[in-house]
């Protein structure tokens, strides 16, 4: 989309492209002029465009409320002109020839950000020098010159111009905004958030507390993360990992506990030593890993060589065959998953109203 604003007066164009037409990107090509122009015009005519009337009839006319309140920020008078009548936007009509002639015939561009740029550089040098419409001895810098002090004075802050969308973070660490994904700390899943955009960058708000901030991307279908949103994602599986292994082996060995802790104390990996642990469970089960692990504890070694060489010991001295652990394929397993029983009092009703029935067409035979 290609915004441009033109003086009545001095002729003095500002032009600036966006990739869409949204209400915020109307409103940024206001805010771009007001601060090349450092002022505000006081009167703004507007084609009967859907960004600024929502409804005419007649005389009367129902402005968007938000070019309104942005009217109001700024102080001016946002005026369309009548329908079917030419002359009154012809200023408007002839500056977009004059772009589409003088700048974007034939011009070559890398991307957004390079055209507008050179869409500032022709505004302020080739647009510039050419003569004045109202006074052919002036060109319409110096028109523009002589001008600007007319304008309103830019208030002290600028109008919030950025896109705002209230999105719900389901279970992945991740929300959506304008066809891509962006990241989010892992402590924010399930969660009813705020993402603020501007053209360059995308931030995600937990109330007022800002917990992501991003390049904006105009890709589609993109991912773009935040590394440390990644590494601490990863951290969090394997300390949840870790936590699990822990719990099943206080259940299962009580001892267990005991190990850890000693082990600890020497510094050692507890997550290699209670993988190594959970291991030797599946193979010889919850009653020979504690005393296993008992045993070793009585050694003063609390690592899981020595719960398997007392595991070990405890085999031969029962001459018991050599554990062999059964890797069972996940539908086996699933079988053995409990089942929570249904009531079955709604079936004894069923029955019981299905045996009055029959009972009533008994008695109502006249056989």
């Amino acid at each position: 989309m290609a915004f441009v604003m033109v003086l009545s007066w001095s002729r003095q164009i500002f032009l600036r492209f966006f990739l869409d037409a949204r209400m915020e990107n109307f409103l940024r090509g206001h805010l771009g002029a007001f601060e090349a122009w450092s002022g505000v015009p006081r009167v703004l005519l507007y084609d009967n465009l859907k960004s600024a009337v929502l409804e005419r009839q007649g005389d009367a006319i129902r402005f968007h409320p938000t070019l309104l309140a942005f009217a109001g920020h700024y102080r001016f008078e946002p005026r369309p002109v009548a329908v079917a009548r030419g002359n009154e936007k012809g200023r408007v009509e002839r500056a977009i020839r004059y772009v589409r002639d003088a700048f974007f015939a034939a011009r070559t561009f890398t991307d957004l950000a390079d055209l507008n740029m050179q869409a500032q550089a022709w505004c302020v040098g080739q647009a510039a020098d050419r003569p004045c419409p109202e006074d052919g001895a002036l060109s319409v810098r110096a028109a523009f010159t002589a001008e600007q002090p007319r304008l309103l004075a830019l208030p002290a802050n600028p109008y919030p111009s950025d896109e705002v969308l209230a999105v719900q973070a389901g279970k992945t660490p991740y929300v959506r905004f304008d066809l891509n994904d962006y990241s989010i700390p892992h402590t924010h899943v399930r969660r009813s958030l705020t993402v603020r955009a501007n053209p360059l960058r995308v931030r995600v708000l937990d109330g007022g507390a800002v917990v992501a901030d991003h390049p904006r991307s105009y890709d589609r279908k993109a991912q773009i993360e935040e590394p440390t949103h990644v590494k601490a994602l990863v951290a969090h599986k394997r300390q949840a990992r870790h936590h699990r292994g822990t719990n099943h082996l206080a259940k299962a060995a009580p001892a267990s506990l005991d190990l850890l802790a000693r082990a600890a104390e020497r510094g050692a990996n507890l997550g290699t030593i209670a993988a190594a642990l959970l291991r030797l469970l599946d193979r010889y089960g919850a009653a020979e890993l504690q005393a296993g692990i008992l045993a070793a504890l009585a050694g003063g070694v609390p690592h899981p060589n020595a719960v398997r060489l007392a595991l070990e010991r405890r085999r031969e001295e029962r001459h018991d065959a050599p554990p062999v652990a059964i890797c069972l394929p996940p539908h086996v397993k699933q079988k053995d998953v409990p089942v929570q029983p249904h009531r079955l009092d709604a079936y004894d009703e069923l029955a019981e109203n299905k045996n009055d029935e029959l009972s009533e067409d008994t008695n109502d035979d006249p056989t």
